[in-house]
């Protein structure tokens, strides 16, 4: 099996502000893997969560640590590649890519969308949410219009946690509801932006407003207040930055209703499925959600999509120079398509640039 890689740069639409930061522009990074003939694609998405980054250097260099161990497999080896991969150290990230790109491997090897060797449904993937992130208040009324006319979204994921404090989250909330039709579904995420009194607070006064949960409340390290709030909150709580594989989720089980397993964090398709059967043992709810992803690894998790009870699979949509083309947006819902493998193609206006 022979792996090669390429970086690409992708621009948000709309720069995104959460409580830890603004993202504009990410270089990511296009994985290929190759035998009998057959190539298949994964994409690695850089990310950081508190002293925990896994920046674009960072996944190249572990892919180049993957190469020669890589050679003496073949692609039907994932197990065996797995455990290679996390002996000699490779980050999740740069697993993730790989992952993939063996699952897009093998659909087009049997000529099998990866959703349907896995004998799920389309019929079940729930619509996914968008994101408005961190604004001024007007400035959020515009995005969150913006993101409606734009999708026709279902669901609007709220970013929270503003370091302006509790007061600056409600004048942007009380905003963006000046603009949310009826019918439309209202998460909020804070990313760890909230000390526990605060997460109370806002959760009360979200539940009285209408919306469904709250994600990543308190910071990653402070799981132990997740107790505290979860007796307290009239709100499902999920976490993110909290959780990023199969072994936090059963340390976590006692005290949230659900998680949130993105692709990056937790290593690819074969972890995340783990993840999902390892949260229902539980009794936790599960989503997925993405980083400044395009539609490869978007396309990747969509495969999965019909295990998950709430998504918010949207960061191909606001990049304005996605190289990729597969899942698609239809009445609000991000569907994987029935190409083999991940179902994924290059644009055309990319694709003499590629190799």
């Amino acid at each position: 099996m022979q792996l090669a890689w390429t970086t690409f740069t992708v621009n948000k639409r709309f720069p995104l502000t959460i409580s830890r930061g603004t993202t504009a522009q990410t270089v990511n990074v296009w994985v290929r893997v190759e035998a009998e003939g057959v190539e298949g694609w994964g994409e690695a998405s850089p990310f950081g969560i508190g002293d925990h980054r896994q920046s674009t250097e960072a996944i190249l260099e572990d892919l180049t640590k993957a190469k020669p161990l890589l050679e003496p497999f073949h692609p039907l080896e994932r197990e065996r590649i797995e455990h290679a991969l996390k002996t000699a150290g490779v980050r999740s990230a740069a697993r993730a890519a790989l992952d993939g790109a063996l699952w897009d491997w093998l659909g087009k090897r049997t000529g099998l969308p990866v959703w349907r060797m896995l004998g799920l449904s389309r019929e079940s993937i729930v619509p996914t949410s968008v994101t408005v992130g961190i604004n001024p208040p007007e400035i959020a009324r515009q995005r969150t219009r913006d993101w409606l006319e734009l999708t026709h979204a279902r669901a609007l994921k709220i970013k929270l946690g503003n370091p302006a404090g509790i007061e600056a989250d409600q004048a942007m909330m009380d905003a963006i509801l000046q603009e949310v039709p009826t019918g439309v579904a209202l998460r909020v995420d804070a990313n760890g932006g909230w000390n526990l009194q605060d997460a109370i607070t806002m959760c009360h006064w979200l539940a009285e407003r209408g919306v469904d949960y709250v994600e990543q409340p308190l910071p990653r390290g402070a799981e132990d207040d997740l107790l505290t709030l979860y007796r307290e909150s009239p709100l499902p709580i999920f976490v993110d930055e909290s959780c990023f594989d199969t072994r936090d989720v059963v340390q976590l089980a006692d005290r949230v209703h659900g998680i949130n397993i993105k692709l990056m964090k937790c290593g690819g398709i074969s972890e995340a499925i783990r993840m999902v059967h390892t949260a229902r043992a539980h009794g936790l709810q599960v989503m997925y959600g993405c980083y400044s992803d395009s539609s490869l690894s978007i396309s990747a998790a969509c495969q999965i999509a019909p295990l998950a009870d709430h998504l918010d699979l949207d960061s191909h949509l606001n990049l304005v120079d996605d190289p990729f083309v597969g899942a698609e947006l239809v009445e609000g819902r991000v569907l994987p398509n029935d190409a083999p493998g991940l179902g994924v193609r290059m644009r055309a206006m990319f694709a003499t640039e590629a190799h």
